[in-house]
């Protein structure tokens, strides 16, 4: 059955003026070069780039390994996170061409620099505590609120 729209909405409906008025709401697509953080899964906190899209669901991969650490796979999209930073390669890449597009790119080094990295290596530090260390920052937070105060 087709789907027909009704006379009085085709005469509101200008394609050409609702998509120059829009502007685009997402920065980050699925596209091949996209640099992204793997959420969960043996290569969890790891920064990989897309190599090709294989469906809706799934894309290819690839670390550089010798940067990254992760290896050419298959990935589900819902286990990666799109980043900001995006390097120019071409479909299906080779690992030398990658590695030399990250480094171009500079990619690890803006990775480093952003919020999102620092966020994160904040969160591990806090996790890889002792029970020594939690004490000392218990400590030193007793003294700025002390100094505070007065």
């Amino acid at each position: 059955k087709l789907c027909t729209v009704p006379r009085a909405w085709s005469s509101r409906l200008r394609v050409g003026e609702a998509a120059a008025a829009v502007a685009m709401p997402y920065k980050r697509f699925v596209e091949i070069g996209r640099v992204c953080l793997v959420s969960f899964g043996p290569e969890k906190g790891k920064l990989c780039t897309i190599v090709d899209v294989i469906d809706e669901n799934r894309v290819l991969v690839d670390g550089p390994v010798s940067v990254t650490g992760v290896h050419h796979q298959a990935m589900p999209i819902k286990r990666v996170m799109l980043t900001d930073f995006k390097v120019a390669v071409t479909r299906n890449a080779r690992q030398t061409t990658l590695t030399r597009a990250w480094e171009e790119a500079d990619v690890m080094a803006k990775w480093n620099a952003s919020s999102w990295a620092k966020k994160l290596a904040d969160k591990s530090k806090r996790a890889n505590m002792s029970d020594f260390d939690r004490f000392e920052v218990m400590l030193a937070r007793k003294q700025r609120a002390a100094a505070m105060k007065k």
